[in-house]
């Protein structure tokens, strides 16, 4: 089984809907309600207790998961003068915090195994100081460092930690950006176009594969940077 946060929008909902077509079992978290889905959870990850209780449904149920795959995330386009501190709580919980708890709380199901894979979101933002992502950068950048040293914490267990890190990808997760930022962004990677959610897709196919057991401890640029 592969576990999916923020699993039913953007970026997640693509992964979860093409590993369900290659025949995998997905279980999607999110706070968002998700119709005919019944592998899915409606759940904060910012939450700790209620990650906890889930984690114990999933563990009495004895269902063998192979991969964490942690999309769910929010952005606020804010000069760091300008954003309130309501925004970058909320920023930082779920991104940073979330992805931690979720690595922290789920990881004892892929150690049982002793394989596995977790895939942790970054963005290209990290890697260009995007002007006006202060906050979002800061819970990416954080979760990059999170994910280097937990790769070297899991390794024993033959389980890989690597972090995606995409570029633009026409998901809510930009409304707040402009076609010109966009453009700027684009032209800053070594592939200069925009990238497809089936991009991304493909990046994660490639992790999960078998013979990707000697990659972690990386970030991987769609699009290159």
């Amino acid at each position: 089984m592969i576990i999916i946060t923020g699993g039913v929008s953007g970026i997640g909902k693509a992964i979860a809907e093409n590993l369900r077509l290659k025949g995998e079992k997905v279980l999607t978290i999110s706070r968002s309600k998700a119709e005919n889905n019944s592998n899915h959870f409606i759940c904060d990850i910012s939450d700790y207790d209620s990650l906890k209780k889930l984690y114990k449904e999933i563990s009495v149920a004895k269902k063998s998961v192979y991969a964490l795959i942690n999309c769910a995330g929010v952005a606020s386009m804010n000069l760091a003068l300008t954003t309130p501190p309501k925004t970058s709580e909320r920023i930082i919980k779920t991104n940073l915090l979330g992805t931690i708890f979720s690595n922290q709380i789920f990881a004892p199901l892929l150690i049982k195994n002793k394989v596995g894979r977790i895939i942790n979101f970054s963005t290209i933002a990290v890697k260009i100081g995007l002007k006006g992502e202060s906050v979002y950068v800061a819970s990416k950048a954080g979760i990059e460092g999170f994910s280097r040293v937990f790769a070297k914490e899991l390794s024993p267990f033959n389980i890989t930690v690597n972090c995606i890190a995409p570029g633009p990808v026409r998901t809510n997760l930009l409304k707040g950006i402009t076609d010109e930022q966009i453009s700027e962004i684009i032209n800053s990677q070594i592939i200069r176009k925009e990238m497809k959610t089936i991009d991304i897709v493909n990046m994660v196919n490639l992790l999960l594969d078998k013979k990707a057991s000697n990659i972690t401890g990386q970030v991987l640029h769609v699009g290159g940077i």
